[in-house]
């Protein structure tokens, strides 16, 4: 089991922009110094609590502060880029990170982000141009032709190329022939893990899932890669999860219970998830009603909270409960003072998770 890090971001409605990024970034360097392998940043245009709408801007700030970590977009939410445009900056990214790049991608999952790029959720025509938009930007590093490309949401011309003056499409990823592909998965029987499965990227599962929905994300993905004639590979799943260690299992419930994982899931996921999927995707036993699930149900159901053996033993759990997993993201929140986090990240790594894989 290999430890990264996967940062929505969390930080309140009102908050101070430029200190919350400059926090993410100081966060990003932690980490690479304890030895993440990876960590992922989340993109959001009209969510003030995940308020990064540019997740490649601070990717690149970190490329210049970090050394080994691998980076990626928590996802481009695809709906609100032009294809042309994002094909771009991703392969002028990849270029900059030198390989350290990973490129989350996904058809989008915020009301407010929605209603800007004027979708219906519900007619499911976010995932439709999403599948389209990204074949296009494979075309793209390829070698595309001139012409009109068009579709409802955008329109572009890719000019002939003109060698005397060095004209033509030319900006190709660093790796290739692309970076890195993922997609994550939230709902039950994930359509978009089983297309990850058919298409060969990295799966990964948000951190709200219990163990029920998790054993389906890799069905799913398991479905799409027989479709495709492949087998997948557990290695590649990731699962994201809230987690805090810390010396006892009393002091860690403490940490978050009175802190920022309970903070955040009252005050905003609890408030949130009604308005999409609904609460069913948190429940262990779907019949349980949405009054139950409170930050301590989480705690006690999802969340992986306690100390470095109690900890250990959740994580080997939840490896053998869904058959095998490749990655675990910790889930990034704000922690002031930063003490507590950076005692947790470490303890996570340099003590839990060589249990856990020994194991």
């Amino acid at each position: 089991m290999q430890l990264g890090y996967f940062n929505m971001p969390l930080h309140p409605p009102g908050s101070d922009l430029a200190q919350t990024l400059a926090d993410d970034l100081a966060q990003l360097v932690e980490l690479d110094r304890l030895g993440y392998v990876e960590a992922w940043i989340g993109e959001h245009f009209t969510s003030e609590w995940e308020n990064i709408p540019a997740p490649d801007l601070l990717i690149a700030q970190a490329l210049g502060v970090t050394e080994r970590i691998k980076l990626g977009t928590g996802v481009t939410n695809i709906p609100n880029h032009n294809p042309f445009t994002l094909a771009h900056r991703i392969a002028q990214l990849d270029q900059m990170s030198r390989g350290r790049l990973l490129w989350g991608i996904g058809s989008g999952g915020f009301i407010g982000d929605f209603r800007v790029a004027g979708i219906d959720p519900a007619a499911g025509e976010h995932r439709e141009m999403t599948r389209k938009a990204v074949d296009l930007i494979l075309d793209l590093w390829k070698e595309p032709g001139p012409g009109l490309y068009e579709h409802p949401r955008w329109r572009f011309n890719v000019p002939a190329p003109d060698d005397e003056i060095g004209l033509r499409v030319h900006v190709r990823p660093y790796q290739l022939p692309h970076p890195p592909i993922a997609m994550a998965g939230i709902s039950v029987k994930s359509d978009t893990l089983e297309f990850a499965g058919e298409r060969g990227y990295i799966p990964m599962s948000i951190n709200f899932a219990p163990t029920r929905v998790l054993a389906t994300h890799w069905e799913s993905v398991a479905a799409g890669a027989a479709k495709a004639g492949r087998t997948a590979d557990r290695a590649d799943w990731r699962i994201a999860r809230d987690i805090f260690v810390a010396d006892t299992t009393k002091e860690a419930r403490k940490q978050a219970m009175d802190g920022v994982l309970a903070r955040d899931f009252d005050r905003y996921f609890r408030k949130l998830i009604p308005k999409g999927r609904g609460m069913g995707i948190l429940k262990q036993d779907p019949d349980m009603p949405d009054a139950d699930v409170t930050s301590e149900y989480m705690m006690d159901n999802v969340w992986v909270v306690g100390s470095r053996e109690e900890v250990a033993e959740k994580l080997a759990k939840l490896n053998d409960d869904v058959g095998g997993f490749g990655v675990l993201l910790a889930m990034g929140h704000e922690w002031e003072p930063r003490g507590p986090w950076t005692e947790s990240m470490g303890m996570l790594i340099e003590d839990v998770v060589p249990k856990v894989s020994h194991a």
